[in-house]
């Protein structure tokens, strides 16, 4: 399986870089695996928010070719971890590339959540971009781990 991750910006939270690291380097066990950080809007106000989705949609969706793209968002599907290892099997069977797309702080541009193939949900509740991103490693972990049979912590 090959796997990348795009958000824009480094993690800037050190006990979440720390998760981030940890995961990834789990993943990479597992399978082909790549983070790939893109440029974030630096020196604007959030009352510019269409500025900044912008300047991040530009940065993110210049670093995919034909990937199978993965939004994050709060209004997308809901999956069991379960629900999500066979999806990701699924996805794998096809050969492409997966690629997941988490926003920055104000989320994704609305054509960067257009073009994805899918758009995922990892919970109706609110959580910072910076912690979605140390969960969303956690589950695809946890997934991989599923498909090949390893026992994970419940």
């Amino acid at each position: 399986m090959r796997v990348d991750f795009f958000w824009p910006g480094r993690t800037k939270r050190p006990e979440l870089r720390g998760l981030e690291d940890f995961y990834i380097g789990r993943i990479r066990m597992l399978a082909d695996c790549r983070v790939v950080v893109t440029p974030v809007a630096r020196g604007l106000d959030e009352r510019q928010a269409g500025r900044i989705l912008e300047i991040e949609a530009q940065g993110l969706e210049n670093r995919w070719k034909d990937d199978y793209i993965i939004c994050l968002s709060d209004e997308g599907q809901d999956m069991t971890s379960v629900e999500f290892a066979r999806f990701l099997a699924a996805r794998d069977r096809e050969g492409r590339r997966l690629g997941f797309v988490v926003g920055g702080f104000l989320g994704l541009a609305e054509r960067i959540l257009r073009r994805a193939d899918l758009r995922l949900a990892l919970s109706k509740m609110t959580m910072s971009h910076e912690l979605c991103r140390a969960v969303l490693l956690e589950q695809v972990y946890r997934s991989l781990t599923i498909l090949q049979g390893r026992r994970y912590a419940k």
